[in-house]
């Protein structure tokens, strides 16, 4: 038979019981112990603290010069953040640990981060024995880093009179409650030419590559310039927040949009690696290639002109005729003359006329280009002549002969020509080197006319 269970509630124990006497006992005692344990880690010998789990301070402090001495410079910054941790410091002791830090930090290549403690160095304590060496190390860790924007704005701020206002902080727009800044605007077309640069960068040096970095910065620099990567930026941005509230990205023809063009910037990155590694274009290959293709970079001859624009043939001989026996052709044109654009300006012409090409300000008319590299310079054209617009008087104002160019002016051009060939030489292996990999296979004859068969002559008639 089964065993009953017992739902009786158990009996209560008296309250004086030896069971809860004892049990109050082991409780004091308990209390008094971890009391008197607590009183010993008090009063107990005062302990210097550790920098790092097996390291005091001072060792902490003599293996970062340890390692600095060794040339493991990022190892030995971070023992001496490690020390600073644990030490003590007065201030001034402080900031200069943090410009050692810094110091260290450049030595190993990480420009960002020394930037960092160079900047807490002012922080904790603006040293003027330290003022100079950090503006000049910054100024190098924004260099190394082609941060030249940065670096732009940071010499206006330290060397700005008032130095509680940072420089590039005006606001140049706004999309709803975020401003845009003329620092960020900066930044903006820094990276834009960064991006321009990347396919580049595989091929050319680290201080080639800022050279035309620099010079790019320097071509958007004019408020205009500014101005009209602002606009671009802008419409860009605001289609591209539309899309994103309106789940562009989530249509069918969008992701496969997307996924083609990964298949592009994947393919073109995988060209590139192979470039990169069988091209190196020296500064001494760039020199010889001009040497020996000169004459590809010469600048033809030139000259600045000025004309009188009339409508009738018998008005054009009558003031060619004033010209040539020596009146003001400026005024001429002035009085005379139907092109707004010059007239005011002595009818002259703001832009070069090249050897061969089309006249500026007059249009295609090899006649005229011919007659004007055929004259003298100062001497007005001995006929009119007839174009579209109606009849021109022309004076050659200056003429310039061919010209070569120097290497400086051209080597941006150069290189671009020499990368090209040699990439196309790689490129042509590489693809036929995958193409044999992968086993590729085209069968050329299914995407041909079919043959025709040639024509059964009917046989002659018995």
């Amino acid at each position: 038979m089964a065993e009953k269970l017992d739902f009786t509630i158990p009996e209560r124990k008296p309250k004086g019981s030896a069971t809860g006497v004892l049990t109050v006992l082991l409780l004091i005692v308990l209390v008094a112990l971890a009391g008197a344990n607590l009183c010993v880690v008090r009063s107990g010998p005062k302990r210097e603290p550790v920098a790092a789990r097996d390291l005091t301070v001072e060792q902490t402090k003599d293996l970062a010069g340890k390692l600095a001495l060794r040339g493991l410079y990022r190892q030995a910054a971070t023992t001496w953040k490690d020390y600073l941790a644990a030490a003590q410091l007065p201030d001034p002791e402080r900031a200069k640990i943090h410009f050692q830090i810094g110091g260290l930090l450049e030595k190993a290549g990480l420009y960002g981060d020394a930037v960092e403690h160079y900047y807490r160095s002012e922080a904790v304590a603006e040293l003027e024995e330290l003022r100079p060496q950090i503006n000049a190390h910054v100024k190098e860790c924004f260099e190394r880093l082609g941060k030249f924007s940065a670096l732009r704005y940071e010499r206006m701020d330290r060397t700005r009179i008032d130095p509680t206002q940072s420089t590039g902080g005006k606001v140049v727009a706004e999309i709803g409650a975020e401003k845009i800044t003329e620092a960020q605007l900066d930044a903006l077309i820094e990276e834009s030419i960064e991006d321009q640069l990347t396919p580049m960068r595989a091929f050319i040096t680290p201080e080639q590559a800022n050279e035309q970095k620099k010079r790019a910065l320097e071509q958007s620099r004019s408020p205009q310039a500014k101005l009209e990567f602002l606009q671009n930026w802008l419409a860009q941005e605001i289609l591209y927040r539309q899309a994103l509230e309106q789940q562009l990205g989530e249509k069918p023809e969008v992701k496969q949009l997307l996924h083609s063009l990964t298949r592009q910037a994947l393919s073109r990155q995988m060209l590139d690696a192979q470039l990169a590694s069988k091209i190196n274009i020296t500064d001494t290959d760039v020199q010889t290639y001009y040497t020996a293709h000169k004459g590809k970079y010469m600048e033809p001859a030139k000259a600045k002109i000025s004309h009188i624009l009339v409508a009738d043939e018998q008005r054009a001989v009558d003031l060619l005729q004033l010209a040539r026996e020596g009146a003001d052709f400026a005024e001429l044109a002035k009085g005379s003359s139907l092109d707004s654009v010059t007239k005011e300006n002595g009818g002259k012409i703001a832009e070069d006329v090249q050897q061969g090409s089309y006249v500026p300000g007059i249009g295609d008319a090899n006649d005229i280009n011919a007659s004007i590299f055929a004259a003298e310079g100062g001497q007005v054209l001995d006929k009119p002549f007839k174009t579209d617009k109606g009849w021109e008087i022309v004076r050659v104002d200056e003429k310039h002969a061919p010209r070569q160019k120097s290497f400086d002016e051209v080597r941006q051009q150069v290189m671009m020509e020499l990368l090209r060939r040699k990439s196309e030489d790689v490129q042509r292996d590489y693809i036929e080197e995958m193409t044999d990999k992968h086993k590729v296979v085209v069968h050329a004859s299914v995407l041909s006319p079919a043959q025709q068969e040639p024509s059964q002559e009917a046989s002659p008639k018995p």
